[in-house]
């Protein structure tokens, strides 16, 4: 299924039922009188957040979503039935927003969350309500209330405890599908991930974490050059990021400093997020030019940077658990997932 993380939708709640006007008419019944029954209630628009869905990619298709109207009253003091309501069923991390893209209506961040988007109309009173003393018979009923009706956007933001940045071609696909089971396509040249991706890093029954995957940022990212500002939202939540630096170009430093500028532009409080730095690709080089790019990158960067190669697995296992020191969960069994040459097998 095509991924999607943004749609606009148009929604109305239903119009309420017309009240009836009608009187009784019954053979041998000595007083008769008004026995007009109210309209039914207008259906209401909900959305909910529901498990198996990663994409707004309905909404693309079915814009338009409208609750029904109510029903009209009827003689014999009966009611008219209630609109049914329309439910967007939409993925986990999903933000509602006005159609001025700026004001936040909701946030759904958990499975059942329900928020009501639009209120159906009353339905309107039969004739039976306007009865007095003065008004034995009355002529009279009210129209029902007209729905509410509004643009929205949705807009989706994955949620994953970790994330990972880098330049296009970092290696950063490549090191999902080493720790988990994601299928991300993996190509030698740049762009290749056109979509953010998740994957489920399994390390033991009390340490499993989401790793989200974004395409890869380019200078510019956080004004919208290459939708750098689309997919830096879907990073918004991670509690930790693991930047990948490949260490087979020119200048590993400029690299680091071109994507936390990006993430200090998009967002001060991303980009204070807790880091872990890794120099990826380096089964690519002899150790004499892994050093040497240590060497260049420590001249922005002055940690340790991890030494990384997602296709031979060589310090993924040290950056899982980077990360999850970081996320605060148990490790029971480091050596669970360790080679004797310090590679990582899943």
């Amino acid at each position: 299924m095509k991924f999607l993380d943004q749609a606009k939708v148009y929604i109305k709640s239903g119009g309420g039922g017309a009240g009836c006007v009608s009187f009784r008419r019954e053979k041998y019944v000595e007083y008769g009188g008004p026995d007009g029954g109210d309209g039914g209630r207008g259906g209401d628009v909900w959305a909910e957040a529901v498990d198996g869905l990663n994409t707004l990619i309905d909404y693309r298709y079915q814009q338009h979503h409208k609750a029904k109207r109510g029903g009209h009253g009827m003689g014999k003091q009966r009611t008219g039935a209630k609109g049914d309501d329309v439910t967007l069923k939409l993925p986990i991390g999903t933000q509602i927003f006005e159609d001025d893209q700026e004001t936040l209506i909701a946030d759904l961040t958990e499975v059942g969350q329900r928020v009501l988007l639009a209120t159906g109309g009353n339905g309107g009173w039969g004739n039976l309500r306007f009865k007095s003393s003065t008004n034995q018979a009355p002529r009279r009923a009210n129209a029902g209330e007209e729905g509410e009706e509004r643009w929205l956007w949705l807009r989706l933001k994955l949620i994953a405890d970790a994330g990972l940045v880098g330049l296009p071609n970092a290696g950063k696909s490549t090191f999902l599908s080493a720790v988990t089971a994601a299928n991300p396509k993996i190509a030698d040249y740049p762009f290749t991930t056109l979509d953010p991706g998740l994957g489920v890093v399994d390390l033991g029954p009390n340490t499993r974490f989401v790793l989200a995957d974004i395409p890869g940022l380019i200078e510019g990212a956080a004004e919208g050059a290459g939708l750098g500002h689309r997919f830096l939202g879907h990073i918004e939540r991670c509690k930790v990021l693991l930047h990948l630096i490949d260490c087979t170009q020119d200048n590993p430093a400029e690299a680091y400093r071109t994507i936390r500028k990006e993430l200090e532009d998009y967002s001060p409080e991303l980009a204070e997020r807790p880091e872990i730095v890794g120099l990826n690709k380096i089964d690519a080089l002899n150790p004499e030019l892994v050093a040497e790019q240590v060497k260049q990158l420590k001249k922005a960067y002055k940690g340790k940077p991890l030494l990384i190669s997602g296709v031979t697995g060589t310090g993924v296992r040290e950056a899982l658990f980077a990360i999850v020191k970081h996320l605060g969960l148990q490790a029971e069994a480091e050596a669970d997932g360790a080679d004797e040459d310090g590679s990582w097998s899943p």
